[in-house]
């Protein structure tokens, strides 16, 4: 089994978008996810540093620099998807991925109460 650590680089960029009212509250994921040339593009642009802060989790087997070193996508490399950290949570509790699973429902509290504070 994959041996999954939380990214905190990645939640530190989760909250900051939700902070910053980048997020989409109303999407289903499987649309909202990136096709592979944009995440392709993404890491060609802007490189290993930014494209692993959008992965909640981080494989500690994996080799650097490599795309199975990240998992738990939960953004489009621009938003937040509120859907994509609902994905993240079910597919970490559905592994046992339990600091994964905790990370996400913390983000999720966090984006449902900024968007209720917001409304």
């Amino acid at each position: 089994m994959t041996r999954y650590k939380v990214n905190q680089d990645a939640v530190k960029k989760a909250e900051s978008l939700i902070d910053s009212h980048h997020y989409v509250l109303d999407s289903e994921w499987s649309d909202a996810q990136p096709p592979t040339d944009d995440v392709n593009d993404h890491l060609d642009k802007l490189g290993w540093m930014d494209y692993g802060k959008w992965f909640l989790a981080i494989d500690t087997e994996a080799s650097e620099r490599t795309k199975d070193r990240y998992g738990f996508l939960y953004g489009d490399f621009r938003r937040l998807h509120r859907s994509g950290i609902i994905a993240a949570k079910q597919r970490a509790a559905q592994n046992d991925h339990d600091e994964i699973e905790q990370a996400a429902d913390r983000l999720l509290q966090k984006i449902d109460q900024e968007s209720s504070v917001k409304q």
